[in-house]
């Protein structure tokens, strides 16, 4: 994952705030300017809706107008007078006076024409009464509209009073409402308009609008004031009470608020686009900054790692054009030289005799250890020499502390100069020194021992004074007679103590110098009768896999049921057995358990494999596979039941015979495991010839894994370094639930530790697995 995406660096918290902060002030903008927007589309269209009303109103107002005069110019005509003055005098002229009024329609272009007097009426039409009755009330109440309902149909209507000698009475003129005039209306402000009468008993009559008659009708139904959606467009309406004459007449006006949203939408898209292109140069800006800043930081985060590594050589670079960047660089460097020069001062403390100048106890192991690491591969041998003065306690009494100094000084430099360069010379303290020869066989090294005591047979001068002092040296070979260091050196003091009871000089430590002690005597009595009266215990516990979670492996350990002392764990007696030998008993006793206990969970439908650890002893043994294929064939578990784990020492004691007794081991179909790996100085190339199938991570590396990064670096390389061998991988250890989740989430096979479950007898566990698998049968 590229580090700006990361929300846990630096990097990404810059680039998370800054993008985070600009979208949230763009987000709010868009919201704010859409809410503008649409108030501000919202408000048009209604003040567009008025205006309308006020244009509906004067085109209407401007008809009427017209219409009056059309009306008087009818009421003038000599023709019509004549017609009306036959009429009056005569019944036949009423059909004069009838064509009359049709042609003063026609020249008005009206629909309806009427004449009227107190007791005569003539009209063009059924309709013509009820306008004239119409046309009463609108004079009475001077509307200049001058609507008036007929029927279903809306009309503008003027009457004119009939100006000629000797005749009274009233011209009524009439004209249909079209939408000629809701047309006018739509070219000029856009808007779209109905008209329509509402009867009495809630019926309407027919619409004239700017729709299709059917159109119109359906949409008068669903009107509703404000808000309205129609055929999916969302409109807004204004609903117009005119006054009309004969009935009530409504005027619905409407414009579409998603048309006239439209263009700002687009507007606001092609905004919206600059916007998107605006954070994404933003967002470059962002992570250009933030790598400015977490680079050189990043860069002193590695240079602290090589610090806390023990890198205390190279200078801190980190470059930046921040000055607190530059100011904190040099405070590590100031650091990296306080912590050298200490460090410096530390391990001449630590690692070099202050006396003498050469290395100390502390740097003489861990030198001596890496030096046997070669021959516990079998490619060379190392002889140890512990050498002790003879007298120097008489010589630093009688001459002072300070000639006593001066004394250990001159014996380390005369022992130096007797030494080849390949040697390695310490003072362990006091008056002891040890001496390194690798590559020496028993002879090379007795014959530099003896070297060495003839050098110090020499006199030496103290303060005017000749000192003679001698030494006693003790000798001891590995890997012959030991392959650890704290083991060789023992043995060397041993024979060096010898060599100055004996004053023998030098002696080279023989077995027979390791005088066993009644203790240990006693010890090893026990443990022959734990095995003669059945004290020993086979105890289990359970191995999780990861994956299913559930419980399919255990480790097979043993426990002592001491008569007197109670239950003996196994650090108390194992090391004693391994020392003496008698692990191979306990290893046969534990092999024969497991496989009986491996048989029995078979028998009851258990899938249970028992792993057993081999001693090097075991895995030495060449009839071992013999002896496992006739256990497991006599116990009925066979082979899968059981999984052998070997220690990585016990490999490479004598990695071409492990290699040869592993070969057998895997063809007689057993699993095999590398047991506390990571902990020992095994090769991959011994361990890649190696027929096993799991690798056993030490408990040392995942108990710290919470803590301690440098475990988690090693658990997670040695998980995937197994998984690429092919190898499935166990983890001991496990002391808490989030090592547990971490070991799985990294493809972990199995785990056993405390957390998941502790040591129990073995028969405990299978009670268990057996009420888990068969959960109505629980005890």
């Amino acid at each position: 994952m590229p580090a700006f995406l990361d929300l846990r660096r630096l990097q990404g918290r810059i680039v998370a705030l800054f993008l985070g902060l600009l979208l949230l002030v763009q987000a709010g903008g868009f919201m704010f300017v859409r809410q503008a927007i649409e108030a501000r589309v919202e408000q048009q269209i209604l003040d567009r809706l008025g205006s309308a009303e006020y244009q509906l109103r004067t085109e209407l107002k401007n008809r009427a107008y017209l219409d009056g005069l059309r009306a008087r110019i009818a009421s003038e005509d000599k023709g019509f007078i004549d017609a009306v003055g036959m009429a009056r005098d005569d019944d036949a002229g009423r059909d004069t006076l009838v064509d009359a009024l049709n042609n003063q329609a026609e020249r008005a272009q009206a629909q309806v024409a009427a004449y009227r007097s107190e007791d005569f009426f003539v009209g063009t039409s059924e309709a013509a009464r009820q306008l004239a009755d119409a046309a009463d009330r609108l004079r009475n109440q001077d509307q200049s509209l001058q609507l008036a309902v007929g029927g279903d149909s809306i009309y503008q209507v003027s009457s004119t009073a009939l100006k000629a000698p000797g005749l009274s009475g009233t011209v009524l003129m009439a004209w249909m409402v079209t939408d000629e005039a809701l047309i006018n209306l739509k070219r000029l402000s856009n808007v779209e308009a109905l008209l329509a009468v509402r009867h009495a008993d809630g019926r309407w009559g027919l619409p004239v609008s700017t729709l299709e008659p059917e159109q119109a009708a359906k949409l008068l139904l669903e009107s509703a004031p404000g808000k309205l959606t129609w055929r999916g467009e969302a409109l807004r309406t204004r609903t117009i009470a005119l006054p009309a004459a004969g009935g009530t007449l409504d005027a619905l006006l409407w414009a579409s608020f998603d048309e006239e949203l439209r263009p700002f939408l687009r507007l606001q898209r092609d905004l919206l686009l600059l916007t998107a292109a605006g954070v994404a140069l933003f967002a470059l800006g962002a992570v250009f900054t933030a790598r400015r800043v977490a680079r050189p930081i990043q860069q002193l985060a590695r240079r602290a790692e090589r610090l806390g590594a023990g890198d205390f050589d190279t200078p801190v670079h980190a470059d930046s054009g921040v000055s607190e960047v530059r100011e904190l660089r040099q405070a590590f460097e100031t650091m990296r030289e306080g912590i050298k020069s200490r460090e410096a001062q530390v391990e001449k403390l630590a690692f070099w005799d202050a006396l003498t100048g050469l290395p100390n106890r502390a740097q003489f192991v861990s030198r001596l250890r890496e030096l046997l690491v070669g021959t516990k591969a079998g490619d060379s041998s190392l002889a140890l020499l512990m050498l002790n003065l003879d007298r120097f306690k008489p010589v630093n009494d009688a001459l002072g502390r300070e000639l006593g100094d001066e004394l250990l000084r001159q014996v380390a430099l005369s022992l130096s100069e007797a030494l080849p360069a390949k040697a390695l010379l310490a003072r362990l303290g006091g008056d002891e020194f040890a001496v390194a020869l690798p590559h020496a066989d028993a002879e090379a090294a007795m014959a530099q021992a003896r070297a060495l005591l003839a050098r110090l047979e020499t006199p030496l001068r103290l303060d005017d004074q000749l000192v003679d002092v001698g030494a006693s040296v003790g000798l001891a070979l590995a890997p012959e007679q030991a392959a650890e260091a704290d083991d060789l050196i023992s043995l060397a003091e041993r024979a060096m103590d010898l060599a100055k009871k004996r004053l023998a000089g030098a002696l080279l430590f023989e077995p027979e110098m390791d005088a066993r002690s009644p203790a240990s005597l006693g010890l090893l009595s026990e443990l022959r009768h734990a095995l003669e009266n059945h004290e020993l215990r086979l105890f289990l516990q359970p191995k999780l896999d990861l994956r299913g979670r559930r419980i399919r492996a255990a480790e097979a350990l043993v426990r002592w049921q001491h008569p007197t002392r109670g239950m003996v764990p196994p650090g108390a007696f194992i090391p004693f057995a391994e020392q003496t030998g008698f692990i191979r008993q306990i290893s046969a006793w534990v092999l024969q358990a497991a496989a009986a206990c491996a048989a029995q969970a078979a028998a009851q439908g258990l899938s249970l494999r028992i792993s057993v650890n081999l001693s090097t002893r075991d895995l030495l043994d060449v009839e071992l596979p013999t002896k496992l294929q006739a256990l497991v064939e006599a116990s009925g578990c066979g082979a899968e039941g059981l999984c052998l784990e070997i220690t990585e020492s016990a490999i490479m004691d004598d990695p071409k015979r492990a290699l040869e007794t592993a070969k057998a081991l895997h063809a007689a179909g057993f699993k095999l495991s590398i047991d506390d790996f990571g902990t020992g100085y095994s090769s991959l190339a011994y361990l890649k010839q190696l027929p096993v199938q799991e690798l056993k991570i030490d408990q040392g590396f995942v108990f710290f894994m919470k803590e301690n990064e440098g475990d988690r670096q090693i658990v997670r390389s040695t998980i995937e370094l197994a998984h690429n061998l092919g190898l499935a991988v166990v983890a001991e250890g496990i002391e808490n639930a989030e090592t547990l989740e971490l070991l799985a989430a990294w493809g972990c096979d199995e785990g056993q530790g405390y957390h998941i479950a502790k040591p129990m007898p073995a028969e405990a566990l299978l009670v268990q697995l057996l009420s888990e698998q068969n959960p109505t049968q629980r005890p």
